[in-house]
């Protein structure tokens, strides 16, 4: 982890510790205690399955893009890569930091960059888009009752929808326009050069542009594969939905009835939605704040609070320690390959 990553996970404690203060300050712990201890198992298991399934149906989507561009991966390290991704994901502001470290341990697994770049895009550019479209739907079809659930907080969920179209739109120009990329490409290496970081090397620019090429070729080979990419839809917007239905699960886990499915899911998509993009590691403390306002007509008393700490617990903390520890093993195996390499290399 360097040193950016390290400060972004202090800052993430930080705003842990504060959250928690926040919500024991405000709450009867003892009531909120007992609402979590009436919980049904069942229901509580089955929402820690669908929390892993979110993650782990990314690294699906990876699997199946690799294959597609005739890449040989396990689906195994593929799921590792999904993991490895959230949890720097997690702990950088508006998830910044997973793709980076995706493309690292890809590259270092021996995918080709511009293959793997192009997988990563594809998944990022599907995910966001999906969320773009449910979230028009939403203020499309569903704008009252949204205003009434969001109150003070319907600015962010505006916020959260515009900075999605926007990223949505420079991926989408990015990976239609090869010269656009390869200007990317070749000027980040010229600023890089300017501020010292790397040395002149015209070999190195030279394998850039070559990645640059293999990028378009990659990218027109999916265009032209259109039922692959029809897949990915397909299973980013079940594992879209499954974040949602996991507060729905502990919704009913609680005993509770009332509100439909499909209620309790659009509520907790316009959360998602609104604190998205927003530049805090993890999105810490603001989702904690909107989830008590939108469920308050929803989770009567302590059941409120309860269900934010069980589904926050869930679908964030929960993922990100099981993460932790995948990119712990990821880090402790590329070392030891590492130093075989070096040990057969001097025999050698």
């Amino acid at each position: 982890m360097n040193r950016k990553n390290l400060i972004s996970a202090i800052i993430l404690l930080l705003l842990m510790l504060l959250t928690f203060r926040v919500i024991a300050k405000g709450n009867d712990m003892g009531a909120v205690a007992a609402a979590v201890q009436k919980l049904n198992t069942g229901y509580l298991a089955a929402a820690a399955i669908v929390a892993l399934f979110f993650v782990v149906a990314e690294g699906t989507m990876i699997w199946y893009l690799l294959h597609a561009l005739h890449e040989q991966a396990s689906l195994f390290r593929c799921v590792g890569y999904s993991f490895v991704g959230f949890f720097f994901s997690g702990i950088t502001p508006s998830a910044t930091g997973g793709q980076p470290v995706q493309l690292y341990y890809m590259q270092k697994d021996g995918h080709k960059v511009s293959n793997s770049t192009v997988v990563l895009m594809v998944v990022a550019l599907i995910y966001k888009l999906v969320l773009v479209l449910m979230g028009l739907g939403i203020l499309l079809f569903y704008h009252a009752p949204l205003e009434a659930f969001l109150k003070n907080y319907m600015y962010l969920y505006y916020l959260g929808l515009l900075l999605n179209v926007l990223l949505v739109g420079i991926l989408l120009f990015v990976m239609i326009s090869p010269s656009c990329f390869k200007k990317l490409v070749v000027g980040g290496e010229n600023l890089l050069k300017r501020l010292h970081i790397l040395k002149g090397s015209g070999e190195r620019t030279k394998k850039l542009v070559e990645m640059a090429d293999q990028y378009h070729e990659a990218v027109v080979f999916l265009g032209k594969n259109k039922r692959k990419i029809a897949g990915v839809m397909i299973g980013t917007i079940l594992q879209r939905c499954s974040v949602f239905f996991l507060t729905y699960l502990i919704y009913r886990g609680m005993g509770m009835e009332g509100q439909s499915m499909l209620t309790v899911m659009i509520v907790q998509a316009s959360v998602y939605i609104a604190v998205d993009m927003l530049p805090l590691p993890g999105a810490q403390g603001i989702t904690e704040m909107m989830y008590k306002t939108a469920f308050a007509q929803i989770f009567p008393g302590a059941y409120l609070t309860a269900s934010m700490c069980v589904t926050r617990g869930l679908n964030f903390y929960f993922l990100l320690i099981v993460s932790a520890i995948v990119a712990i093993v990821y880090h402790v195996a590329g070392k030891k390959i590492i130093n075989c390499r070096q040990s057969h290399s001097q025999l050698l």
